[in-house]
């Protein structure tokens, strides 16, 4: 391949490392932006908050297997590859969105619907604990140098994508459907779709070619690849990744997968204004995520860290506290648009930066493990503290959560080393990255 060609954005690779990443995220965010309507089909009637708190401590739960899928599938994409690891992800994932969509309820069967229910969390968290190690490894090392930043932001546009396929559906339902008949039985629809969906990509992901960086690197016999062992050679870069991504995923979290709920329960918008709030903002964030990714590849990776960590630990409260206040749909939006403006500067970018700390020998298990780790901790629970703030009757506490990890993570960015530059393979260091477009 020319030196021409190398320079190119590889399209082909990036489309099939996010169309996939886009079902998967799509089946993981549905479960959150749908729970207002099922939480009371696996739980006992009585105080909404509580049935709430039930439902997204389900979802919580979900995120602690995610450092299990990380090891797993990590593992598993060192020593077998990127492709392989991708098309299992998206085979997880459909089987989970199965069982939710066939769960049966409390009515009929007691605590055995809610089990199931968890069975199916804790399958979806094997899966996305390795699909975003998969997914941003596949696409930093399939993007020429000078692109990856660029590229790899597709991984956050997929993700965004999935939800806003989820929420659009959210809204269609709303508007076809009788609330009554939306948490009897409609609530089912999403997951059955999404079922179908992953398995329409996993015949897609089957056509994908590996990485010729970890080609390269994978010659000749390197028993302990992708190994706990050769993974904690690298402690400091392990570290570094669940330092940086706790104020990243918290408020994520906060802005994308609460924000529906937290404007209805909260601010007291109707369901169906606080799901279009909801997807505006997101759909404005998910266009501005390769804007900020290119900018990095121009100007580094740190200055977009360091103006999220900023505007995240100065402008959550206030933030929080104005959405809270909310009384229509123009105010909830632009409010909503200025927290994710803010966590662009992370959600563009972390995946890239997270691959380029670590060799490819262990560079899939190096971003999934602590990254899930991060997530279990942080991330996930997000919800879930939220509400638990809320039930307490100190909802004001979870804004300054959200805030000193936001500080936690700030002095991260502020001491971590630029990774822009760094070189993926031996082929980078004397010349252009050959790339199997």
């Amino acid at each position: 391949m020319t030196t021409h060609a190398a320079a190119r954005t590889p399209w082909k690779a990036v489309l099939g490392g996010s169309i996939g990443n886009l079902v998967e995220w799509y089946d993981w965010f549905v479960y959150s932006s749908f729970a207002v309507y099922f939480a009371s089909a696996f739980f006992p009637k009585g105080n909404t908050t509580a049935q709430l708190l039930n439902t997204l401590g389900i979802f919580a739960v979900g995120f602690l297997m995610r450092p299990v899928g990380g090891w797993l599938l990590g593992r598993y994409a060192d020593r077998k590859g990127r492709k392989a690891a991708l098309t299992m992800t998206v085979t997880l994932m459909s089987a989970s969105a199965l069982l939710i969509a066939i769960a049966p309820t409390y009515e009929s069967v007691g605590y055995f619907g809610a089990v199931v229910l968890l069975v199916a969390r804790l399958l979806q968290g094997v899966s996305v604990g390795g699909e975003y190690a998969a997914s941003a490894t596949y696409l930093t090392e399939a993007t020429p140098a000078g692109k990856r930043g660029f590229a790899s932001s597709f991984q956050y546009v997929s993700m965004t994508a999935g939800q806003l396929v989820g929420l659009g559906l959210q809204i269609i339902l709303q508007n076809t459907m009788s609330e009554e008949a939306l948490t009897s039985w409609g609530w089912r629809i999403p997951f059955i779709i999404g079922a179908l969906a992953a398995a329409v990509v996993f015949y897609l992901r089957r056509s994908l070619m590996e990485t010729e960086v970890f080609d390269e690197d994978n010659k000749g016999a390197q028993p302990e690849r992708g190994t706990l062992r050769l993974l904690f050679t690298h402690k400091r870069e392990f570290f570094l990744v669940i330092a940086l991504t706790m104020g990243g995923t918290v408020a994520y979290y906060t802005y994308t997968t609460y924000l529906t709920t937290y404007l209805s329960n909260t601010a007291g918008l109707p369901k169906s204004t606080a799901t279009l709030v909801s997807f505006c903002a997101l759909f404005i964030f998910m266009c501005i995520q390769p804007l900020a990714g290119a900018l990095s590849d121009r100007i580094g990776r740190r200055p977009l860290l360091i103006t999220f960590g900023f505007g995240s630990m100065l402008g959550t409260v206030p933030l929080m506290y104005a959405l809270s206040g909310v009384s229509g749909f123009g105010g909830a939006l632009v409010l909503s648009l200025v927290g994710l403006i803010i966590i662009t500067g992370y959600t563009s970018i972390n995946a890239v930066v997270k691959a380029e700390l670590f060799p490819t020998n262990v560079r899939a298990l190096g971003v999934a493990l602590p990254y899930a780790i991060a997530n279990a901790l942080f991330g996930g629970t997000a919800p879930y503290v939220a509400l638990w703030f809320k039930d307490a009757g100190i909802e004001s506490g979870f804004y300054w959560y959200v805030a000193g990890c936001a500080a936690v993570s700030l002095v991260v960015y502020f001491t971590m080393r630029e990774t822009r530059d760094a070189a993926l393979s031996s082929s980078e260091q004397t010349g252009p990255e050959l790339v199997r477009a």
